[in-house]
């Protein structure tokens, strides 16, 4: 659960993942998808998944059907792109590349204006997104917090820019 919620603290870190919104679902497949591109398969671990047999349990099979749900909701509609809305960006020979959110940022209307931020996901390249600085997060709607998506860990400031400034500029490199 913590790989989606960015919760690892000895709530989070648990293989309890039932009642996770698609877009986690969507995120799980993505981190599982980086650990059988980049490393090698030693084994199983018995446990919620996997049975003492190395079989499959029914938590195992329930995730693969939330997992597919999800990849199919993903095609009626771009989840990461309505949570993170990308940047506008323009660039200048004389003062690099500006980024800044605007409520129609990427495409995406929305009732919020956001601040630039540096997206990563494992196994994709960085881009720019527009998060929400109120509310409750993204990846947990019900929370009582009010940072919006500031505190999400696949979120970085840009160096050199204001913290809440609804734009950025990123100086060209020599």
């Amino acid at each position: 659960r913590a790989f989606v919620s960015g919760q690892f603290d000895e709530a989070g870190l648990t293989d309890d993942v039932t009642g996770l919104a698609n877009g986690d679902y969507l995120g799980l497949k993505e981190w599982e998808e980086f650990y059988a591109k980049d490393y090698k398969f030693v084994g199983l671990v018995e446990g919620n998944f996997y049975n003492n047999k190395g079989e499959v349990t029914e938590a195992w099979k329930k995730l693969q059907e939330d997992i597919s749900k999800a990849l199919k909701d993903k095609d009626k509609k771009d989840v990461e792109k309505q949570m993170f809305p990308p940047c506008n960006m323009e660039w200048a020979k004389e003062k690099g590349t500006r980024f800044w959110c605007t409520k129609k940022s990427g495409g995406v209307q929305r009732s919020w204006i956001g601040v630039p931020r540096r997206l990563f996901y494992p196994g994709r390249d960085e881009r720019c997104a527009c998060i929400r600085t109120t509310g409750s997060p993204s990846v947990d709607p019900a929370s009582k917090e009010n940072r919006g998506d500031l505190d999400n860990p696949h979120l970085k400031e840009y160096e050199g820019c204001q913290p809440n400034s609804f734009e950025c500029w990123k100086p060209n490199e020599n």
